[in-house]
């Protein structure tokens, strides 16, 4: 599978991510089909903005619920603000009620 075929695959299931929710790096690695390339997840929502149609980057967190990608958001706070806008609460950097809101992608769907 090549990179941007990979990354276009990360861009579909975070655009499918609910409202509210959350998903991981591994999860989504998963549903692609590439359970071990969590890092290379996080390297494609580094570069979400520059997709034409908007990806909803700040829903994707470490397997902890760790907001471990904020730093590539404009401003200190940008992802927490994003997610508690959308009623995700977050302390310390970490969804306080991560099992609640964490969504689970469809692998079936997902794989091509």
């Amino acid at each position: 599978m090549s990179q941007d075929n990979f990354f276009e695959k990360v861009y579909r299931i975070a655009r499918a991510i609910p409202y509210g929710r959350v998903t991981s790096y591994g999860a989504i690695a998963g549903a692609v089909g590439s359970p071990g390339a969590a890092r290379m997840v996080g390297w494609a929502m580094n570069k979400a903005y520059e997709q034409e149609e908007y990806v909803p980057a700040h829903r994707v967190v470490n397997s902890k619920g760790l907001l471990t990608g904020k730093m590539h958001f404009p401003g200190e706070n940008t992802m927490q603000e994003l997610l508690e806008n959308e009623g995700v609460v977050v302390v310390n950097d970490q969804i306080q009620n991560f099992n609640e809101v964490f969504w689970e992608p469809d692998v079936e769907f997902f794989s091509d």
